[in-house]
């Protein structure tokens, strides 16, 4: 078994693909797809195959799938880049590289999305069988991209499966993203909360969407049980909340948040931290 993973740089995918690597058996392989060989070269040190090509190039992308069982797709471009630029990455480049993948006989293609494709909130934990609501101050060209890319590949199923993991706000392991939040969080009530899952049960998540001979459906939201406050991300970035933020009521309590019962159900999966609360307790952030 040979399974292909994109994006292998980014804040996920480099945590994610030593969690593969560290799973394989004997006569499966990795390989992972970087702009600049000179980025691949630590992938490689821990045993993955390196295929060097632009996500956005068809015949890199032809060679990078040739002779893989599976792909993970883990490429996205969101914060601080063009409109343009997330359509190309985020629904161009995915399509292509399902296509060419269907065209390779790949067996199994594991896409990686977002919670922001369900745009507003309904009142109660999102589920899988929600549609797409565009809107809600998260909305843009990063979800609406995303959501379309899953549409397409989803249209592809058939000789090849097709799985969709959708992610929370991600955090652990040393990534900034948690104190970036605060840029956002000063326009935040207290009670606000925030869906949430470690980079470890990501790699989980996606594991098991990888492996798993057989699923209830193509859809699953991977997050932890606890989503936390503003007020509690205050506390664990160590900042006083200004005392005017105090008075905010929060407009929407379930925006964002996410129901992770259906990975739970079918997959087992179980996260190692529940909360962000029992990773800092655990020196895991």
């Amino acid at each position: 078994m040979i399974t292909l993973v994109t994006g292998t740089t980014g804040q996920v995918g480099r945590r994610f693909v030593p969690r593969l690597l560290g799973q394989t058996r004997p006569g499966e392989r990795v390989r992972v797809l970087v702009r600049d060989a000179a980025r691949g070269k630590p992938f490689a040190a821990l045993g993955a195959e390196v295929a060097v090509g632009d996500l956005r190039d068809e015949e890199a992308l032809g060679k990078a799938v040739a002779g893989a069982d599976a792909v993970v797709n883990v490429a996205a471009a969101f914060r601080g880049v063009p409109d343009e630029e997330a359509w190309a990455v985020n629904r161009d480049a995915a399509v292509a590289l399902g296509k060419a993948a269907l065209t390779a006989g790949v067996r199994r293609f594991v896409q990686v999305s977002t919670g922001n494709v369900y745009g507003t909130g309904r009142g109660r934990p999102l589920t899988e069988e929600d549609e797409s609501r565009p809107g809600g101050e998260l909305w843009g060209a990063y979800p609406e991209s995303k959501a379309a890319a899953e549409r397409e590949l989803l249209a592809l199923a058939g000789a090849m499966e097709v799985r969709i993991g959708r992610l929370p706000f991600v955090y652990g392991e040393g990534d900034p993203h948690l104190a970036a939040v605060m840029r956002w969080a000063v326009n935040w009530a207290p009670a606000q909360r925030l869906q949430m899952a470690h980079h470890a049960d990501v790699g989980q998540g996606l594991m098991r969407l990888l492996y798993a001979p057989a699923v209830g459906g193509p859809l699953y939201n991977i997050a932890d049980d606890a989503p936390v406050t503003t007020d509690e991300l205050y506390r664990l970035n160590g900042v006083e909340m200004p005392a005017d933020q105090h008075t905010r009521t929060d407009p929407d309590p379930w925006f964002g948040i996410m129901s992770n019962q259906r990975i739970r159900r079918d997959l087992g999966f179980r996260p190692i931290y529940p909360s962000v609360w029992t990773a800092r307790d655990a020196g895991a952030l």
